[in-house]
C-alpha cells in the first residue's frame, strides 16, 4: 500500500488501539471527564437526559451573569419536541461580554460543543446573532436562520491552561443566549494538526442506518454522526455479523462502521476561506470471497491524495491529510477502483473540519490578584467575570490592557459603564475607531471605605479614575510609586490630608494629569504640615505684633482716606446697579481700578483691569485702545443698547465710561478667565467631558439668545474661545457681543470676511456667527487651537485639519489626549458630528443656532442617562430674563 505520507495520516488498529478500545468504554460509561451544562436550568439542577444517558447539571456555578429562561413556557414543558437540555436557556440581555469559566485538565484535548435554541422564547420573533470567543479568539458567529433551528458548534481544542475561558459577544443584533455547553476529553493522539484547533463543518454516518444520528452512549466521545444520503450513493449491504468493528484510536462506533456505501466523489463546498481537514473512516462490511477485490485510490480536485486503500474485514482505517487543505471554494474527493478490483469503493464515515487559531492568553496573574481583589473590596458586579483582559478586544469595563503574551491592566477607572448604541451610516467608523480609545466612565460607582491597597499591584497602570465616590482617608502613599502613572482623577471624594508631595511635584512638571478638586477636607499644597510647633506660633504671633503696631498708627491715618474711597465706590455701585444710569467718569474707573493697578487681559479692543466696587463686588474694566473708537454718539447709543440684554449665558455690560479721551466698559467678573486659556496644554487642570458639554450648551443658549430672542437681532461678529468667560462655578458666558460692529479695528484679522474654509472667521451674519461657533466646538474636543501648528512649521486650520480625518473613520486621533478614557462615545460621536454641520461650506446648510442648541442637550442626555447622578438635574426649560417694556430687546 503506497501513499503520499508528507500529506495525509492513516491510522490502523494494534495492540494499544485494542487495549484502550477496552478500557475508554468503561470510562466513557461513567461519562468521565464529562463536563455537561444545562445553560439556564435553576442552580441545584442535576438529572440524566433519558435520549443519551448523559448527566447533565446547571451552568449557574460556571456564569456569573445572564438570565434563566424556558422554551417550555412557550410549548409546555411535557410536549416539548426536544431533549431536557435543550428546554432551557440563558440569555444575556446586559453587557457586550458575558463568560464562562471551565475548569478542565491542562494540556489535554477537548471536543467543545455550544448548542442553541432560540424557538422565539421572548415572543419577540426576531433572530439574534452573536459571536463566541474561546481565549482571545473568535470561535464562531453563532446567526439563526430559523425560529426552530437547532445550531450548534464543535471546536476540537488542546488547552493551554487549567481553565477555558468561553464569552458570548453582543454585536448588536440581538440579545446571544445559549442552551447547553459541553467538554469531552479525546486522546491526544487524534485529530492531530501542529498545534492548531479544528472547528466542524459535517460529520456523517454513510449507510443505511435506523436513526438520524448516534451520539453517546454508541460514541465514547459523544461526538454526533448524522446520517447522510449522499447523491451517487448505493448502500451496502453487510455481511450477517454480531461482532464489534475493530476501532482504532479515532473510536468510531462500531453502529457507524457496520454501514456503508459505495461512493464515486464527494464534493465539499467550503463555508468561509479557512484552511481543511477531512478524516475518512473505512471499514469493509462484506466478507469477500477469494474471487473478489476491493481496491482504490482517492484524489483531491484530481491530484493524488491516497491509496491504494483495501478496506479490511470489520476494522477501521482512518485516512487523513498531514498539511491542511488551502482555501478553495470546491474540494473534489474521488474514489477510483483500481483495474484488478472487482467491488466498487465505499466509505463508512466522513468528517471535515477547517483550521481555527485559537489564541488563549491570560491577564498577567499578579494583575488578575488584584483586580479581584479591588473587586471584592468594592463589591463591584458589573460584567467583571472571566479574564479581566481577554479577549482583548473586549476587556473587563472600565479596563484597558497591554497588547502582550501575558497582557497588563494599564487604565483602571473604577465607574459604572453603559455599552453605547452603534449608530448607523458613517457614524458607524467612527464608533468602530472608537471604542478602543473610549472607555465610558460616565458616572459615580458609590465606592466607599479608603483607596484599596490592592491598586498598588498594579503596577502597569497608567491611568487611574476612582472620581465622584464616597472615598475616605489620606492619599496612599503607594500612588507616587506607579513609574507609568499619567493621569490620576480623584476628584470629588471625601479625601483628606494633604496630596503627596511627589505627585504635586509630578503635577507641575506635568508628567502627571492630577485631579483631585471638590475634596473639601484635602489639602493641595506643597506645605500642608498643620502639625506647627506650639512655641514657634507663639513667637512668630509676638513678632507679628510687633511689627504691626508700628503701622497701626500709619493705618489708622489711612483709615479716614480708604473709608472716602469705599464712599465713592458705594456711589458708584448704586449708579451701576440699581439705576439706569449707567455712565460714569473716567475718575471713577481709576478709583474702582485702583489707577489701573491690575491688568487681567488684553483683548482685540484694549487692556482688561480689575475693579472693585464696595462690598468687594469685581468688575472687568475694559480700556478701549485708539483703533478701537469710534465717535461719542454712536459709541453711546451702542452701549446703553448692550448695557439691557441681560441673558445668564451673556458677560453683563453694567456700565461704560464716554469721555472724548478715555472710553471704557464694565463688565461682570468672570473668575476663570476664559475657555481658551482652559484649552491650552499650558494650563494645569483639564475640563471634563461633562463640563465641555454644559460649557457648549451654555454659550449656545447665550448665541441664541442674541440671533433669535432680541429685537433687532445682534450678531456677535466675534465667536471664539478667548471670548467664552467662566464664572467661579464653571458657568460659560459670551463676552464681546456685537463689539465687532460697535468698535470695528482694521487690524483684527480673526474678524476677516474670507469665504469659509480658509484661515480665520467670516462675514457677519447669523450663519457666520454660527459657523465660528463650530469651531468651537472643535477647539472644545480636539483642544487644539484655531490654527494648528505642525512640526515643521507649516499652519493649518483646524477645521480644514479635523473634517479629513472624521470622515476616513479616524476620529480618535482629534480628540484631545487628555481626555483619554474620559469620553462618552456616544455623545462625542454627535458633538463631532453637529462641528462637522456648523462648519459647512455653504451658509445655508448650516444649522439655526436654536437648532444647535436642541442638539447640544441631547448629546448631554445621552452621557447623563448614563450617569447616576448624586445632584440634581440639570434644567433646560429656562427662561429670559425680563429687561422692561420699554426695551427695544425682548424675547421672542
Amino acid at each position: 500500500m503506497g501513499a503520499s505520507t508528507h500529506f495525509f495520516s492513516v491510522f490502523f488498529p494494534s495492540a494499544l488501539a485494542l487495549t484502550l478500545t477496552l478500557l475508554l468504554p468503561l470510562q466513557a460509561s461513567d461519562q468521565s471527564g464529562f463536563i455537561s451544562l444545562d445553560c439556564g436550568s435553576p442552580e441545584d439542577t442535576m438529572y440524566t437526559e433519558i435520549t443519551n444517558n448523559i448527566s447533565y447539571v446547571s451552568d449557574a456555578p460556571f456564569v456569573k451573569s445572564g438570565v434563566s429562561e424556558s422554551i417550555g413556557s412557550r410549548m409546555g414543558a411535557d410536549n416539548a419536541p426536544f431533549p431536557r437540555q435543550m428546554r432551557s436557556l440563558r440569555s444575556f440581555p446586559q453587557g457586550i461580554r458575558n463568560c464562562y469559566n471551565v475548569s478542565i485538565v491542562n494540556g489535554s484535548k477537548y471536543l467543545i460543543r455550544a448548542s442553541f435554541l432560540y424557538e422565539n422564547y421572548d415572543g419577540l420573533d426576531m433572530l439574534p446573532a452573536f459571536d463566541i470567543y474561546i481565549g482571545n479568539s473568535l470561535w464562531e458567529r453563532v446567526n439563526f436562520t430559523d425560529t426552530h433551528l437547532e445550531p450548534s458548534i464543535e471546536l476540537i481544542h488542546i488547552t493551554s491552561s487549567n481553565e477555558v475561558h468561553m464569552c458570548l459577544i453582543n454585536i448588536g443584533n440581538g440579545v446571544p443566549i445559549i442552551s447547553s455547553l459541553e467538554f469531552r476529553p479525546l486522546l491526544n493522539t487524534t485529530y492531530q494538526t501542529v498545534s492548531r484547533s479544528l472547528s466542524l463543518q459535517s460529520r456523517f454516518d454513510f449507510g443505511l442506518s435506523d436513526k438520524e444520528e448516534y451520539r453517546y452512549p454508541y460514541d465514547v466521545y459523544d461526538r454526533i454522526w448524522s446520517t447522510v444520503n449522499y447523491y451517487g450513493q448505493e448502500p451496502v449491504t453487510a455481511s450477517a455479523t454480531t461482532g464489534a468493528v475493530e476501532e482504532n484510536n479515532y473510536k468510531v462506533p462500531s453502529i457507524v462502521m457496520k454501514t456503508a456505501s459505495t461512493v464515486k466523489d464527494i464534493s465539499l463546498n467550503t463555508k468561509n476561506s479557512s484552511e481543511y481537514y477531512v478524516f475518512m473512516h473505512f471499514s469493509e462490511v462484506v466478507e469477500l470471497q477469494p474471487n473478489q477485490s476491493r481496491v482504490f485510490n482517492i484524489t483531491h480536485n484530481e491530484n493524488f491524495f491516497y491509496g491504494p486503500l483495501i478496506p479490511s474485514y470489520l476494522s477501521t482505517l482512518t485516512v487523513s491529510n498531514k498539511d491542511p487543505l488551502n482555501a478553495s471554494n470546491l474540494h473534489l474527493f474521488s474514489f477510483i477502483s483500481t483495474n484488478n478490483a472487482t467491488l466498487p469503493p465505499i466509505i463508512n464515515a466522513f468528517e471535515v473540519y477547517y483550521v481555527k487559531d485559537i489564541i488563549e492568553l491570560e491577564t498577567n496573574q499578579g494583575d488578575v490578584n488584584a483586580i479581584t481583589k479591588i473587586k471584592s473590596t468594592y463589591g463591584i458586579k458589573r460584567d467583571w467575570q472571566g479574564d479581566p483582559c481577554v479577549p482583548m478586544k473586549y476587556p473587563w469595563s472600565g479596563l484597558n490592557c497591554s497588547n502582550a503574551t501575558a497582557p497588563r491592566i494599564i487604565y483602571l477607572y473604577v465607574q459604572v459603564f453603559y455599552e453605547a448604541n452603534i449608530l448607523k451610516g458613517w457614524i458607524t467608523l467612527i464608533h468602530e475607531k472608537m471604542q478602543n480609545l473610549v472607555y465610558r466612565n460616565l458616572s459615580a460607582s458609590g465606592l466607599t471605605g479608603e483607596i484599596s491597597s490592592y491598586i498598588s499591584n498594579l503596577t502597569m497602570l497608567r491611568t487611574l479614575d476612582l472620581s465622584h465616590n464616597e472615598l475616605t482617608g489620606e492619599l496612599p502613599e503607594f500612588l507616587t510609586n506607579f513609574p507609568n502613572l499619567r493621569v490620576l482623577i480623584l476628584t470629588g471624594n471625601k479625601l483628606t490630608g494633604s496630596v503627596p508631595e511627589v505627585l504635586m511635584q509630578r503635577a507641575e512638571a506635568k508628567s502627571l494629569t492630577l485631579s483631585v478638586g471638590e475634596n473639601p477636607d484635602l489639602c493641595t499644597s506643597l506645605k500642608c504640615d498643620n502639625k506647627k510647633n506650639k512655641y514657634l506660633v507663639l513667637i512668630i504671633l509676638s513678632t507679628i505684633i510687633a511689627v504691626l503696631l508700628p503701622i497701626l498708627m500709619v493705618t489708622l491715618v489711612l483709615y479716614k482716606r480708604r473709608k472716602q474711597r469705599e464712599h465713592l465706590k458705594r456711589s458708584i455701585q448704586e449708579r451701576l446697579l440699581k439705576s439706569k444710569n449707567q455712565q460714569v467718569h473716567y475718575s471713577e474707573i481709576l478709583v474702582i481700578t485702583d489707577n489701573l493697578k491690575t491688568s487681567i487681559g488684553e483683548g482685540g479692543f484694549g487692556k482688561v483691569y480689575l475693579g472693585v466696587l464696595s462690598d468687594k463686588i469685581q468688575v472687568a474694566v475694559k480700556l478701549l485702545s485708539a483703533s478701537s473708537r469710534q465717535g461719542t454718539k454712536e459709541f453711546k447709543a451702542e452701549a446703553e443698547i448692550l448695557t439691557i440684554v441681560h441673558h445668564r449665558n451673556l458677560v453683563s455690560l453694567i456700565g461704560y465710561c464716554d469721555e472724548a479721551e478715555n472710553k471704557a466698559l464694565i463688565y461682570e467678573f468672570m473668575a476663570n478667565g476664559n475657555l481658551r486659556k482652559h484649552l491650552s496644554d499650558s494650563s494645569t487642570t483639564v475640563l471634563s467631558w461633562k463640563q465641555r458639554l454644559q460649557i457648549a450648551l451654555d454659550a449656545a443658549q447665550g448665541l441664541e439668545y442674541l440671533h433669535n430672542c432680541c429685537k433687532p437681532p445682534i450678531l456677535h461678529r466675534d465667536m471664539k474661545t478667548s471670548n467664552i468667560l467662566l464664572n467661579e462655578k464653571m458657568q460659560a458666558k459670551i463676552s464681546d457681543f456685537g463689539l465687532s460692529r460697535i468698535f470695528a479695528n482694521e487690524n483684527d484679522t480673526h474678524l476677516a470676511t474670507r469665504p469659509a474654509g480658509t484661515f480665520g472667521y467670516v462675514d457677519p451674519t447669523k450663519k457666520s456667527d454660527v459657523y465660528s461657533f463650530g469651531i468651537v466646538l472643535f477647539e472644545l474636543i480636539t483642544g487644539k487651537p484655531v490654527i494648528i501648528k505642525s512640526g515643521t512649521g507649516n499652519e493649518i486650520h483646524i477645521v480644514d485639519w479635523a473634517k479629513p480625518l472624521i470622515v476616513e473613520g479616524n476620529s480618535q486621533s482629534i480628540v484631545d489626549q487628555r481626555l483619554e478614557g474620559c469620553i462618552e462615545i456616544c455623545s462625542a460621536t454627535k458633538f463631532m458630528e453637529l462641528a462637522l454641520c456648523c462648519t459647512l461650506s455653504t451658509s445655508a446648510q448650516r444649522p439655526d443656532i436654536s437648532d444647535v442648541v436642541k442638539q447640544l442637550i441631547k448629546c448631554q442626555e445621552m452621557a447623563q442617562n448614563r450617569t447616576t447622578s448624586h445632584g440634581p438635574p440639570i434644567n433646560h426649560n429656562f427662561s429670559y430674563t425680563s429687561i422692561g417694556s420699554d426695551s427695544i430687546l425682548s424675547p421672542r
